[in-house]
C-alpha cells in the first residue's frame, strides 16, 4: 500500500501520527544489499610471522612493457564491480619492515575473463591486442603502500579468480613474481548476484583449491576483501619479499 494513498484514506484523524508511522513502514519494500567480507592472508604482520610469498607463474598474459603503465586507475574503460587495490610489501631480509621504493605491477582479466594485449588464436580467442586495460605500475611508499582503481575480476575456465603481480626493487632488479587469491564467498557472491554490472557466466568453475597455481597451497596468497555489489569491493593484501 503505498503512503499516499494510505493517508488518502482518512486513517490521520482515526489513527494519530503515532499509529500511522508503523503501518506506513511496513508497507515499504526494502531493497539491502549486506555486503560480503572475508579475511584472507596474515603473513607479514610481524617479524616472527615473515614468510616468503610464494612464487607463481607470470601466467601466459604478461604486461609486455610494464614501464608504460605508471598509473593508478588501471580500468581504462572497463566495467564491472569497482574494485579498491592496496598492496602492502614487505622485506623478509629487513625483519618484515615495509619497502619502499619497489616497483609494483599488477594484471588481471577483465569481468569476461579476458586479458589486455593478447588474443585472436590459442588461450583467449578474443583479440584485444590494441588495448591494455587492467594493468598497471606503482611505487611504495615508506610503508611500503601501493593503491590500485581497477574492477572485479572474472573467471576463465580451469583458474580461480586472481590478480597477478611482479615486484621489483628501485633499481629494476626482479624480486618476486606472485599471484593473489580471492576469497570463495565473496567471488561466489559477485557471479551469482551482479548480473545487472554484466557478470553473467555465472559461478566459477575452478576453486582455490582445484586451482593449478593454488592447489599446492594458498594461505600466504589469500586477499582480505570487504564491500558489497552495489558499493564495491577493497582489496588489501601483503606481500613478503627478500630485497
Amino acid at each position: 500500500m503505498e503512503r499516499k494513498e494510505f493517508l488518502k484514506r482518512g486513517f490521520t484523524s482515526l489513527l494519530g501520527i503515532a499509529a500511522i508511522a508503523p503501518l506506513a513502514e511496513a508497507c515499504q519494500t526494502k531493497i539491502v544489499d549486506p555486503g560480503t567480507s572475508s579475511t584472507g592472508s596474515t603473513n607479514g604482520n610481524s617479524a616472527t610471522n615473515c614468510s616468503v610469498t610464494p612464487s607463481e607463474t607470470e601466467g601466459p598474459f604478461p604486461t609486455k612493457v610494464p614501464a608504460n603503465f605508471i598509473r593508478k586507475d588501471i580500468t581504462d574503460g572497463r566495467t564491472g564491480v569497482a574494485l579498491a587495490v592496496t598492496i602492502t610489501i614487505k622485506n623478509a631480509n629487513a625483519g618484515c619492515a615495509a619497502l619502499a621504493g619497489a616497483l609494483v605491477d599488477i594484471w588481471h582479466c577483465d569481468k569476461d575473463g579476458y586479458y589486455s594485449e593478447y588474443g585472436g588464436s590459442g588461450a583467449q580467442n578474443v583479440n584485444l591486442t590494441t588495448v591494455d586495460f587492467l594493468r598497471g605500475r606503482q611505487t611504495t611508499d615508506a610503508n611500503g603502500l601501493v593503491s590500485f582503481t581497477s574492477v572485479f575480476p572474472g573467471w576463465y575456465s580451469g583458474r580461480a579468480p586472481h590478480i597477478h603481480v611482479h615486484i621489483y626493487n628501485a633499481a629494476g632488479k626482479s624480486l618476486l613474481v606472485t599471484q593473489i587469491a580471492f576469497p570463495y564467498d565473496v567471488t561466489n557472491t559477485v557471479y551469482t548476484t551482479a548480473q545487472a554490472q554484466g557478470y553473467t557466466k555465472g559461478a566459477q568453475n575452478t576453486t582455490n583449491e582445484r586451482d593449478g597455481v593454488f592447489s599446492d597451497g594458498f594461505t600466504t596468497e589469500l586477499a582480505t576483501l570487504s564491500g558489497s555489489v552495489s558499493g564495491g569491493y577493497m582489496l588489501t593484501h601483503t606481500i613478503v619479499v627478500n630485497a
